[in-house]
């Protein structure tokens, strides 16, 4: 399949080697899924950093944060009978699922999208409290009333949800706690309200009756969520079969609110694709596009930590109106650029 990206030369514009490890003891396995906004007059990326320890032959060691903020580190040995360790991402042992790899989100900033830097004085977050174990991971941003709204999946052993953290100047934040329990993660919430409501997207996941599918909701406050709806499906034989989930807020266009968002099929290929939802009552969805609008095919996209994966959930809309950069993670590893216009995105959406 072809897509419509117009991938930046730079790529990778950041691998696991460009940051120091949050601590001695740990590396950096993966740079994942930046979320982006603009800030102070640069481009921002607050990207996921997956860390853990350097692994010695026979022995799985994997960290977890304590509630207090400790990190412990596990260690199993390879042979153990009640490890299963096929998956790369996720390992079960004695019934129970632990994550390779503890992420923590880090800010870089780039006067030109394109080189980007840690600067001092902004302080990574990292998992608070008992639902937030295992991590924090996929930020996304939305900046509504001169305040930003951070919405990342807060990962635990009691399962995975949807976090919420809110800043004004990404030095100081307040922690608003859970905003969707578990299972529930992919949460973009709106730029703007609509009809004086805050409207959100995320991905509710069922193993049984259902699937990985998307919802929307709507809130009074942005902090009390309700309201909930089906909107997008997973669509059998087509590239996103398996699961599908939002990218970042949605962008106001004059046809619509146009979502980028990610679908997967059953062999783990994860594609990007779009849909557009009705400006004054955004559960209705007006058009989705069939083919995907970015599909894996770079060698940084192909291999990697879990390969044959584009992912987004940041974007910056330019000037003109058309041009949008989005931002993704690549093979699980890397954090990537692409453009694209929204003109070629209308192109290939497929009205109702």
């Amino acid at each position: 399949m072809k897509d419509i990206a117009k991938r930046f030369v730079e790529n990778p514009l950041l691998s696991p080697a460009d940051l120091p490890a949050s601590r001695e003891g740990l590396q950096i396995t993966c740079l994942l899924n930046p979320g982006v906004f603009k800030f102070d007059g640069k481009t921002w990326l607050i990207v996921r950093v997956a860390e853990r320890p350097e692994q010695k032959e026979n022995i799985i060691s994997f960290p977890i944060l304590t509630e207090t903020g400790a990190v412990k580190i596990i260690e199993i040995p390879t042979d153990d009978p009640d490890l299963d360790a096929s998956d790369a991402r996720v390992i079960n042992y004695k019934g129970v699922d632990y994550l390779t790899t503890l992420s923590h989100l880090r800010l870089l900033c780039s006067a030109d999208g394109h080189k980007f830097y840690e600067p001092e004085n902004y302080p990574p977050l990292v998992g608070e409290g008992m639902l937030e174990t295992f991590g924090v991971e996929d930020c996304r941003v939305a900046l509504l009333e001169n305040k930003y709204y951070l919405t990342y999946t807060a990962v635990s052993d009691n399962g995975v949800g949807v976090g919420l953290r809110t800043t004004t100047d990404w030095r100081n934040f307040e922690s608003h706690g859970m905003m969707l329990p578990p299972h529930n993660k992919d949460c973009a919430i709106f730029d703007e309200k609509i009809n004086g409501l805050y409207y959100a997207l995320h991905r509710p996941s069922s193993v049984d009756i259902g699937g990985n599918y998307i919802w929307i909701t709507s809130s009074p406050d942005g902090l009390h969520w309700g309201n909930h709806h089906c909107i997008i499906k997973t669509r059998v034989g087509l590239w996103d079969s398996k699961r599908v989930g939002a990218g970042a807020a949605p962008i106001k266009t004059e046809k619509g609110w146009l979502s980028i968002y990610h679908g997967a099929n059953a062999a783990h290929q994860y594609c990007l694709g779009a849909f557009l939802m009705d400006l004054e009552d955004p559960t209705k969805v007006i058009a989705r596009t069939e083919e995907p609008i970015m599909v894996p095919t770079a060698t940084y996209e192909l291999t990697g930590f879990f390969g044959n994966v584009v992912f987004t959930n940041g974007h910056v809309v330019h000037s003109d109106g058309d041009t949008v950069t989005i931002y993704y993670g690549a093979s699980d590893e890397f954090v990537c650029g692409a453009e694209f216009s929204i003109k070629d995105i209308y192109s290939l959406l497929k009205f109702n």
